[in-house]
């Protein structure tokens, strides 16, 4: 809860000042073309790196890989581009961090250890592979208070 407070509150109040502040000392002109000029850069860089890792995803899933880490990468990418196209100088700033691969690499395998996505025994080149994918829910939303996994298996066979 007070993560939304700060996201939806406090952040605006934030950017605002930092724009009122910045354009005292820049000018009103300046500051707005500085925030469409952010916005220009992260999409020209968002969609580079967004056919990077969709690439990479294409890859792993040609090779019978799970993307896991990519499809976390993505995700990143998306709340970057909102962030970009967001005005401020804040989420700008939170949003130029994630298009930095390193930034990004870190924080997918953060989340990959925290367990938002388990993968296990995915092998999609065989046919009659098997494979199994496990959800855990999360008692923050309500959704598991049991604590109980998901899992969700089956057969499947690759016709070309």
């Amino acid at each position: 809860m007070r993560f939304l407070f700060v996201l939806f509150v406090i952040l605006p109040i934030f950017e605002m000042w930092l724009l009122i502040e910045v354009g005292s000392q820049i000018g009103s002109l300046a500051t707005i073309g500085a925030v469409l000029f952010t916005a220009v850069l992260g999409a020209s860089l968002l969609k580079r790196q967004g056919l990077h890792t969709l690439t990479r995803a294409q890859q792993r899933l040609d090779s019978g890989q799970i993307p896991a880490k990519e499809i976390l990468e993505g995700l990143m990418l998306a709340v970057s581009g909102a962030l970009l196209l967001t005005p401020g100088f804040i989420t700008d700033a939170i949003g130029f961090s994630l298009l930095v691969p390193g930034v990004r690499t870190l924080l997918t395998a953060q989340l990959l250890r925290q367990g938002v996505l388990r993968v296990q025994g995915a092998q999609f080149g065989q046919q009659g592979s098997h494979f199994s994918y496990q959800r855990y829910e999360s008692r923050a939303q309500g959704d598991s208070e049991s604590g109980e996994k998901v899992t969700i298996e089956g057969d499947f066979r690759r016709e070309d």
